[in-house]
C-alpha cells in the first residue's frame, strides 16, 4: 500500500488523487493529512522541501512532487494513459501542466500573502505581478482551451492540472474568474461531468 501525505484543498495534491483514480490505482493509496504549520509534523522528513503532496512507497522511497507523482503513477499503470507516448501529444500536455502548475504557483502565493503577512507589509508590486501571471495564463487558455477527447481516452496531465487550477480559482478566489473567461467555464463544466473524481475530491469554501 502506497500513501500520500497530503491535504483535502491542496489542487496539487487533487491533481495526484484524480490520476490515481483515473488510473484506476486509488485503492492502493492510503491518504494521510498533513499539517503544514505542525514543525513536527514528519512530512519535513519525508520530503525535506517540508510540502506536499508526497508519496511514499512500500519500500520507503517517497516521490514528490505532483508532477513526479503522477508521472510514477501512470508508469505503474502501464504508461500512456494520462502522459501520452506520442511525442507531440506528450510535450502539449506536459507544456499546458507547467502553464497550469505556475499559475496555481502564483494564485497559492496570493493566498499565502493574506494569510501569514499583515496588510501594512504587503508589498503591491509583487502581489500585481502575481495576479499579473494568473490573467495573462487564463487568457492564454481561454483562446484556446484543450480539446477533451474522452472516446480516445482519459484526460492527460495537463488537462487535470487545468481543472484543478479553475477549481481553485473557484475556492480560493470565490469564482471571480468565471465573468472572464466563457469558454473555461463550459470547459470546466464539461471535464467534471466526465471525471467523477472531480467532484468526488471538491472541498467546501
Amino acid at each position: 500500500m502506497m500513501i500520500l501525505r497530503s491535504s483535502p484543498a491542496s489542487p496539487y495534491a487533487r491533481k495526484v488523487r484524480i490520476a490515481a483514480d483515473l488510473l484506476g490505482l486509488s485503492g492502493k493509496i492510503e491518504l494521510r493529512d498533513v499539517d503544514l504549520n505542525d514543525p513536527a509534523d514528519s512530512i519535513r522528513v519525508q520530503n525535506p522541501l517540508g510540502k506536499i503532496p508526497a508519496l511514499i512507497l512500500a519500500d520507503g522511497t517517497v516521490y514528490y512532487d505532483s508532477r513526479v507523482i503522477v508521472e510514477y503513477l501512470d508508469h505503474l499503470s502501464g504508461g500512456g494513459h494520462i502522459v501520452p507516448r506520442d511525442t507531440k501529444a506528450r510535450f502539449e500536455a506536459l507544456r499546458l501542466q507547467a502553464l497550469c502548475d505556475g499559475l496555481l504557483d502564483a494564485c497559492l502565493l496570493l493566498v499565502y500573502e493574506g494569510r501569514y503577512r499583515p496588510p501594512e507589509m504587503h508589498v503591491q508590486s509583487w502581489l500585481d505581478r502575481q495576479s499579473d501571471k494568473v490573467a495573462r495564463g487564463l487568457a492564454v487558455l481561454e483562446a484556446a482551451p484543450p480539446a477533451l477527447q474522452p472516446s480516445i481516452g482519459l484526460p492527460n496531465v495537463g488537462q487535470i492540472t487545468l481543472a484543478c487550477l479553475l477549481g481553485y480559482r473557484d475556492l480560493r478566489f470565490a469564482g471571480t474568474w468565471r465573468k472572464e473567461y466563457p469558454r473555461l467555464v463550459a470547459w470546466f463544466d464539461d471535464f467534471a461531468a466526465q471525471v467523477p473524481a472531480f467532484n468526488a475530491t471538491r472541498v467546501a469554501a
